[in-house]
C-alpha cells in the first residue's frame, strides 16, 4: 500500500474514532457565557478545548486596565477558573495558543505565564494578531487532557 493511501486510511480511521467520541459543550451559565455565540469549552472524549480567553473580568465586556501584565494575569485567571469548573487544573493543559496585539510584549507575557504554569510546560504557539476582541492586548486558548 502506498504512503498516500496509508495516510488516507489512517485519517479515515481517526475520523471514525473522533465521530464516535462523546461531545459535550461546557458552559458555566454565567452572564458573559450566556450572551456570546460560543461555548466556554468543548469536551471530546478525554480532551477539553477551551475557547480563547481575554483579560476581562467575569460578566464584563471590557478588559482590565493597565496593559499587558494585568490583562495577562486576568486572562490566565479566567483560564484557571474555566478549568476548575470542569474539575481540571492548569497542570492538565497540554497546549496553549497565545495571540498578542504587540509581539514586543511577549517577554512581559512570559513572566506572567510562568506564574500560572510550571515545568514541564504545555506545548505552545505565540503570534501577533492585528486585532483582538474588545481591544485586548492578549488572548489565550488552551487544550487540556482529562486524566483517567
Amino acid at each position: 500500500m502506498g504512503s498516500r493511501i496509508k495516510a488516507l486510511v489512517l485519517a479515515g480511521s481517526m475520523m471514525t474514532s473522533v465521530q464516535a467520541a462523546e461531545v459535550s459543550f461546557l458552559n458555566s451559565g454565567g452572564p458573559l457565557a450566556a450572551d456570546l455565540p460560543f461555548s466556554e469549552a468543548v469536551r471530546v472524549g478525554d480532551t477539553v478545548y477551551l475557547s480563547g480567553q481575554l483579560g476581562a473580568l467575569p460578566g464584563e465586556m471590557k478588559t482590565v486596565s493597565g496593559g499587558i501584565v494585568p490583562e495577562s494575569i486576568q486572562t490566565l485567571t479566567n483560564i484557571r477558573n474555566t478549568l476548575e469548573g470542569q474539575g481540571l487544573t492548569m497542570s492538565d493543559v497540554v497546549k496553549c495558543t497565545v495571540m498578542l496585539a504587540d509581539i514586543s510584549e511577549w517577554g512581559a507575557f512570559n513572566r506572567v505565564y510562568t506564574q500560572f504554569f510550571s515545568k514541564p510546560y504545555p506545548a505552545r504557539s505565540a503570534f501577533a494578531a492585528s486585532g483582538l476582541a474588545l481591544g485586548a492586548r492578549v488572548e489565550v486558548e488552551c487544550i487540556a487532557a482529562v486524566k483517567s
